[in-house]
């Protein structure tokens, strides 16, 4: 049992923002993109990336259309700096993306980041030192203005390193470390003390990096102290703010998108949160959550399986199966009710017309298509499934189109059949069984043959089927071919009723060879309730014939009666 928190753990204290105006803003536009999975990404793994993994994915950052990439701490490793290295000399840093590197203010740390990016044409450096207290009592035994002086010496080293480099446009930006456990007066004080160091102009700005180091407190309060950075910094039009949250207490996503409505101007994360500890924020998720919203992000997840796919091959990392928007089973409902609120949700868009209609299916926030996903692993059949998910299997893989009460008595059969085997049931499996059980049953009635004629007002019809192997010819007349049949079954159906009658144009189909019709034939006999039957053709009245002996075979009579009624 956890102890009683209130004697270890105590509550952050609230920013005290009274007239905060975030929660009455929304998101309009996306922020400037970084992402640092070379770098935050990239130190978090059992085994850090290669130089070639690294190469990889820097160049599917760029496919996507980050024009920010942290790409390393060059000052951490020789392999970090030679990766820095190879980007610049063998000029693999297309002219619209800036790259990025990090170092702590000190001073052969910064030497050594600076010495790393000789030759590029831009590159944003990115000094960073603690700054709450606990880090400066404990870590570093600092005071506030030590502290201060040590960040304005980093950046004034920067500085005059950048000025000995004029062939390379540096941008400074400068994180406080520990931000969200730093006093706000104190956090405001240094990145002053730093945009005042650099010399911030509207047309020279800062970054500003306003990290959840460590998530300390729920979304909205980082979001107050976003809001508060951003009324009360000096020189505001000479700096853009930028998050940067982790995921701690699960909430890297919401605490992202309240920043941004708190006047952030740039998020840093990585593209499905991997990063120290729980992870940086989300990108993907981040991106897609605006484009849900009808805002365009400004990244390119139309193919997310092969971003997906090269993530995971280059850093060993498995995607959550149910991580939104990318997870393989994000886009699967295998609850009976979600299958059908679905299935009539895309029926309902189709008659919309699919191009020009608002996205509004049940279930699914956004189109898979957009993606790249396809529909085919939408709707999945297992033991939780109801008859909405299997008729949406068979009539998007196969083209039958199942009367509703058909579609309740084929779930049961299904149930059964998930039920005894377990597992999942593919589209192809739900095929099979709807075949064994309406359309390939030859006991104990066979169909053969049959042919029409007319008898008067009538209808005729001579019948040829088998039975245990002997074959019958039958005879029948009626208003139709239907009723006609029926008549001539009438021996062996024992008072074979109609009760309902729907036919439907297949199309064609490689799984169904060339058939085009296919009848569904609702038959009842005193005492043995309702059963469906059905049959597919190229002709209509054959498939209406089929699917009649189908509900015959499948109402339960035996072979010897019917042998004994045919003869």
């Amino acid at each position: 049992m956890l102890k009683q928190p209130a004697t270890k753990y105590s509550p952050f204290p609230p920013v005290g923002l009274a007239d905060r105006q975030w929660p009455n803003r929304v998101i309009g536009k996306p922020p400037v993109w970084m992402s640092t999975d070379l770098r935050d990404g990239n130190q978090a793994l059992f085994e850090p990336m290669d130089v070639e993994r690294k190469l990889r994915v820097f160049k599917m950052l760029c496919a996507i259309g980050f024009k920010e990439i942290e790409i390393a701490f060059p000052s951490a490793s020789q392999t970090e700096f030679n990766f820095v290295r190879r980007l610049i000399e063998e000029q693999r840093i297309p002219d619209d993306v800036t790259i990025e590197v990090l170092t702590q203010a000190r001073e052969h740390l910064i030497r050594r980041t600076m010495e790393s990016i000789k030759g590029a044409r831009r590159a944003i450096v990115h000094v960073y030192n603690a700054t709450s207290k606990p880090f400066r009592d404990i870590v570093f035994n600092m005071s506030r203005a030590e502290v201060i002086a040590m960040a304005v010496a980093g950046v004034r080293l920067v500085k005059q390193l950048a000025a000995e480099m004029p062939e390379t446009g540096i941008q400074l930006q400068y994180s406080p470390e520990t931000f969200t456990g730093t006093e706000l007066d104190f956090a405001l004080e240094i990145c002053d003390a730093v945009t005042a160091e650099w010399g911030a102009a509207p047309d020279n700005k800062v970054i500003l990096n306003l990290p959840t180091t460590v998530e300390l407190t729920t979304p909205n309060v980082y979001a107050d102290q976003i809001e508060w950075m951003h009324r009360h910094l000096a020189r505001r039009d000479s700096v853009l703010i930028s998050l940067h949250p982790h995921n701690d207490r699960g909430t890297a996503v919401a605490a992202a998108e309240m920043g941004l409505m708190a006047g952030a101007d740039r998020v840093e994360g990585c593209l499905f949160g991997n990063g120290e500890r729980t992870g940086n924020v989300d990108v993907v998720t981040l991106a897609l959550n605006m484009y849900t919203q009808g805002i365009a992000p400004g990244l390119d997840f139309s193919d997310i399986n092969a971003i997906a796919r090269e993530f995971e091959d280059c850093t060993r990392l498995p995607i959550h199966p149910r991580h939104p928007y990318v997870g393989d089973l994000v886009f699967t409902a295998f609850s009976g009710s979600h299958q059908d609120a679905i299935k009539k949700g895309f029926a309902a868009h189709k008659a919309a017309g699919h191009e020009n209609a608002p996205w509004n299916i049940p279930y699914l926030p956004i189109d898979p298509a957009d993606l790249g996903r396809s529909y085919d692993s939408v709707i999945r059949v297992n033991s939780q499934s109801g008859k909405g998910g299997i008729a949406y299997l068979l009539e998007t893989g196969y083209g039958v189109v199942m009367p509703r009460r058909l579609q309740v008595e084929f779930a049961g059969v299904v149930q059964r059949e998930t039920d005894a085997h377990g597992g999942e049931m593919s589209a192809a499996d739900i095929w099979q069984l709807f075949s064994r059980t309406y359309l390939d049953s030859a006991v104990p009635v066979k169909y053969v043959e049959h042919h029409l004629f007319e008898h008067g007002t009538a209808q005729g019809i001579r019948l040829t089927i088998e039975v245990d192997g002997t074959t019958h010819l039958l005879s029948g007349e009626g208003n139709g071919p239907i009723d006609a049949a029926v008549h001539a079954l009438r021996g062996i159906g024992a008072g074979l009723q109609v009760r309902s009658y729907e036919e439907r144009s297949m199309g064609s189909s490689s799984e169904a060879g060339d058939a085009r019709a296919c009848a569904f034939i609702e038959i009842a006999r005193p005492g043995g309730g309702e059963r469906y039957g059905v049959g597919i053709d190229g002709n209509i009245v054959t498939a209406s014939i089929k699917a009649l002996i189908s509900g015959v075979n499948r109402m339960g009579i035996s072979a010897a009666g019917a042998a004994h009624q045919a003869a």
